[in-house]
């Protein structure tokens, strides 16, 4: 795909404005649509003065936590392919730690209760330690598990143990195995490898830099360890877009993206959750995910829109702070490029579940099931009430949204084949209220409507 000039100039300057008003020495981003980069640029210097290196998009950058999302994707992998249940207690795997009663799943999405960070120095600014030495160290609970979202960096220092007990090699071998070479992401490395940026501190009130130190975090490295570039990382945003390959399974991935722990501030209404490994956004009506990163001299942040697909990286070597950018660039792109709707085109596959649309009554609440173009049943509206989503499965659909997600509806006829019964969760719809042609739990009184 190619974008408009005038566009690409928007983007550009949009970026260097974010370059010089955050003094920031360097920033590279990229946009990504239907699986490729269509927009990349690099504003600054490596070591932010005049004449310094000048930063490219195959620059490498510490992303600190999206290095978060290549671990829980690791998990899910080993999930699908049946080595562990997310309901699973960290316990059964890793025998050793102090918090064995609480689960896989908890730790993915932060609700854990785990402590934040380690009880040593500054973990991000200090040599790292052994699996061993972190236990020792002491792991505890600053929470009831299962109870809210507290963010916990160690938390992801136990699944990255876990990921290397059960991939039997250490976590970064089995990411690079599993997700960065099949996705040819070759500049991903758990180290720098030249070109890359040091990481920076700016002077907030001069214009000064401090050169930030950058060790290997060993046990902690899964929390924040992955350098990468913008052309890397664009790759990884495909993925999450839904180019996932033969790496993860699309239906895995839906499900790592729905919201489960609420990311709130008492009193504001919430607009960020976690799911399985990545967070996600919910922005005037529109869902993104991603995940942001932090370490001593970076900041970068992942984001794409999950119904079109658009997606940018963000990169830079400071921590003085981004404003807006990464929203800012990708409305922008999404304003000068949009989508183009897909055209309709008629569905002769529908013809066998023609029978099932119209009007059904749950009680005296009627329902309009219809058929949706990816062979899907929608009763009412999905989002409202109790309506939902429902695609083929088993011996009738599955529930897709909100009350009746995974829960079976079966579809009931008579002798001539007409549907005459929707039983979905054991309530039962009908063409008419308590229709009496048909069966209907706790029976009819015998006046009937009167």
């Amino acid at each position: 795909m190619t974008i408009d000039p005038s566009t690409t100039r928007a983007l550009s300057q949009r970026l260097a404005l974010e370059q010089s008003k955050q003094r920031l020495p360097s920033i590279a981003a990229g946009i990504v649509r239907d699986g490729v980069i269509v927009w990349s640029d690099a504003v600054g210097t490596l070591d932010g003065r005049p004449g310094g290196p000048a930063s490219t998009t195959d620059t490498q950058y510490r992303i600190g936590s999206i290095s978060k999302t290549f671990v829980a994707v690791e998990v899910m992998r080993l999930r699908d392919e049946g080595r562990l249940d997310l309901g699973d207690s960290i316990g059964t795997h890793l025998p050793e730690v102090p918090i064995a009663q609480v689960t896989i799943a908890q730790l993915l999405t932060h609700t854990s209760g785990l402590q934040a960070e380690t009880d040593g120095e500054w973990w991000e600014r200090t040599p790292g330690d052994s699996w061993d030495a972190l236990l020792a160290s002491g792991t505890r609970l600053r929470a009831t598990p299962g109870t809210g979202f507290h963010y916990s960096n160690v938390g992801y220092a136990v699944l990255g143990e876990l990921v290397a007990r059960l991939r039997d090699q250490p976590w970064q071998d089995a990411v690079r195995a599993g997700l960065l070479e099949p996705l040819g992401m070759t500049r991903t490395t758990t180290r720098p490898v030249s070109p890359a940026a040091p990481g920076l501190a700016v002077h907030p009130l001069a214009d000064l830099v401090h050169v930030e130190p950058e060790h290997d975090a060993v046990s902690m490295a899964p929390a924040g360890q992955l350098w990468s570039t913008v052309e890397d990382l664009a790759r990884w945003a495909a993925f999450l877009g839904g180019r996932t390959g033969d790496v993860l399974k699309p239906e895995t991935l839906k499900e790592m993206l729905r919201p489960i722990a609420v990311n709130d501030v008492a009193g504001a209404p919430w607009t960020g959750a976690h799911g399985l490994g990545w967070q996600t956004w919910n922005v005037e009506g529109r869902r993104y995910a991603g995940h942001g990163g932090s370490m001593p001299g970076f900041l970068a942040d992942l984001r794409v829109d999950v119904e079109s697909g658009d997606g940018i990286v963000l990169m830079t070597n400071a921590t003085s702070g981004l404003g807006k950018a990464t929203t800012e660039l990708l409305s922008l792109f999404a304003e000068k490029e949009p989508v183009p709707p897909k055209p309709w085109t008629a569905d002769a596959t529908q013809q066998s579940s023609l029978d099932l649309v119209g009007p059904w009554f749950w009680g005296t609440y009627e329902f309009r099931l219809t058929l949706a173009p990816d062979g899907q049943l929608r009763l009412g509206t999905p989002g409202e009430g109790r309506g939902a989503r429902f695609k083929p499965g088993g011996d009738g659909w599955i529930g897709l949204d909100g009350y009746y997600t995974g829960e079976p509806l079966i579809v009931e006829r008579d002798a001539s084949g007409h549907a005459i019964r929707l039983v979905l969760a054991s309530f039962v719809f009908t063409r008419t209220p308590y229709d009496p042609g048909a069966e209907i739990p706790g029976g009819i009184d015998p006046a009937g409507w009167h």
